[in-house]
């Protein structure tokens, strides 16, 4: 993939493990004493992040893209096209750094980015996180829409199915994304053309589910619950889409 054309990597992804958020009670959770400060610190950089995109769909004319892209960070702007043309050497240095003393993680990414020059690690981190609440927050929702662009075929129908189940009973989430704590890069590599990352989660959530008369059946809308969630994500290298799959989650404690 040539690397002025992947200067923003999109990421997509999809949620296998959807009782996650439909039986909270199952997930470790806290209380800090900060839960409203925090809620309100979150609010104010939903509405700031709001504001950021519909000036961006302004000046793109796409108000309803739903495509999650990776933030560029100005000062990566100068080192794009070197970067493509960097050394095999130069690129396992940089894999090497980023995995610190993860001498597994490390050989792992450097087989991605052999296969994938445009893959930079701390930048697909960031864009996961970002893919990573528009994929909660939608399913919250019942967004299928969102979803079905977000999600892979058959783990979307599966996805799809608990939506349509929730309705059924008449049943809606309620849910704050609190924020994400933290976004870790585990483990990566190669299997013939597919590329596969795996990256830890660890969010904070304050979710209920109600029913018709407004009882609460799962979860708590005044607790903030910490949540972690291990995705892998995948991508043919031999595409022209830059577009990555998530293949497996799971819930950890």
């Amino acid at each position: 993939m040539d690397g002025n054309q992947t200067n923003i990597v999109t990421l997509f992804f999809l949620v296998a493990a959807v009782l996650i958020f439909l039986k909270l009670r199952s997930v470790l959770g806290r209380r800090t004493g900060d839960e409203a400060a925090r809620f309100e610190r979150y609010r104010a950089e939903q509405a700031a992040a709001e504001a950021q995109a519909a000036r961006q769909a302004a000046q793109t004319g796409k108000p309803d893209s739903k495509v999650v892209t990776l933030p560029r960070r100005e000062r990566d702007v100068p080192a794009e096209v070197p970067r493509a043309q960097e050394s095999d050497a130069e690129r396992a240095q940089r894999m090497t750094q980023y995995a610190g003393g993860n001498a597994s993680l490390a050989s792992g990414m450097i087989s991605v980015a052999s296969a994938d020059r445009s893959f930079d690690p701390t930048e697909f981190v960031r864009g996961a996180k970002v893919a990573y609440e528009t994929i909660v927050t939608a399913f919250a929702k019942g967004d299928q829409g969102t979803l079905r662009m977000l999600l892979g075929p058959e783990v979307f129908e599966g996805f799809a199915a608990v939506i349509e189940q929730r309705a059924a009973r008449k049943e809606t989430v309620e849910q704050s994304f609190v924020g994400i704590k933290g976004a870790e890069l585990t483990q990566a590599g190669v299997d013939g053309r597919v590329a596969h990352v795996t990256v830890r989660f660890v969010s904070d959530l304050i979710t209920a589910t109600r029913t018709l008369a407004g009882e609460v059946v799962a979860g708590d809308p005044k607790r903030v619950r910490e949540v972690t969630d291990v995705w892998t994500f995948e991508r043919d290298v031999t595409s022209t889409s830059p577009n990555w799959l998530l293949v497996a989650t799971q819930a950890a404690a």
